[in-house]
């Protein structure tokens, strides 16, 4: 427990805060494997926080679990002062919780417009057309495409906007960044910092720590499906040493 207390303390360290997330000691099981070991983390409003990892530390399985689509799970999730552990992912969403899954889930049978319009809309506040072609003006010129003719970083802009219509204002994003061109890392960076400054609460999944820098305001470390450290942006150079053992990089 001592390192945990010591991760919490280090992320902590930007000062008193709203949490509108807190998880303790969650666990979680696909079908008899055991993924997360017993997570301690907590997500402030307003702020951007960073889970960082190697593949298979248990960051995507902890976005899962906090959304209710991991079934079998137990510890503690609490979204703002509800306790949603054992919520179903349909009313978590209607709480104004998005998923931004790593594998983007465009239909390939609808086109842009479709794709855009498809999730309901579960709290009012969400934003209109017209703001998400201002953050992403690639999607208002390809309203009429299939969904798989769009690039990469144009489906990742998708699956983005989509959530950003729904009126959630609690976003988590698997690895957004993966695979895409620079030039549209530096387009999705800048759509998570224009996001934060409008208010919205962003958990991040990312292996890429140098895009995170960017963006987050803190960072937990995941291994073996624990979080095994934490600290501010600002400490982020002082960190790096660990970092580059942590991630193998």
């Amino acid at each position: 427990m001592a390192d945990l207390k010591m991760a919490h303390a280090a992320a902590t360290k930007s000062g008193a805060a709203t949490p509108v997330l807190t998880v303790q000691n969650l666990e979680a099981w696909y079908g008899e494997s055991h993924v997360l070991h017993g997570i301690n983390f907590h997500v402030n409003a307003g702020e951007v926080v960073t889970l960082l990892g190697r593949n298979g530390a248990g960051k995507t399985t902890t976005l899962k679990s906090v959304m209710g689509i991991i079934s079998k799970r137990t510890g503690s999730i609490r979204f703002g002062d509800q306790d949603i552990t054992r919520t179903s992912s349909d009313k978590i969403a209607r709480m104004g919780v998005a998923f931004c899954p790593e594998e983007r889930g465009i239909f390939a049978s609808l086109d842009v417009r479709e794709n855009l319009l498809l999730p309901p809309v579960v709290r009012p506040g969400g934003l209109s057309l017209d703001q998400i072609f201002d953050l992403f003006p690639n999607l208002k010129e390809r309203l009429d495409s299939q969904g798989t003719k769009l690039s990469g970083g144009e489906q990742q802009m998708l699956a983005i906007a989509r959530i950003l219509r729904t009126g959630a204002r609690f976003l988590m994003l698997d690895e957004p960044t993966e695979g895409l061109a620079p030039v549209i890392i530096q387009q999705i960076g800048q759509t998570i910092a224009r996001l934060k400054k409008e208010g919205f609460t962003i958990l991040l999944v990312e292996q890429n720590f140098r895009f995170a820098a960017t963006v987050a305001d803190r960072y937990y470390i995941v291994e073996h499906g624990k979080v095994i450290d934490g600290f501010a942006n600002s400490d982020l150079q002082a960190n790096m040493d660990k970092l580059h053992t942590y991630l193998g990089v």
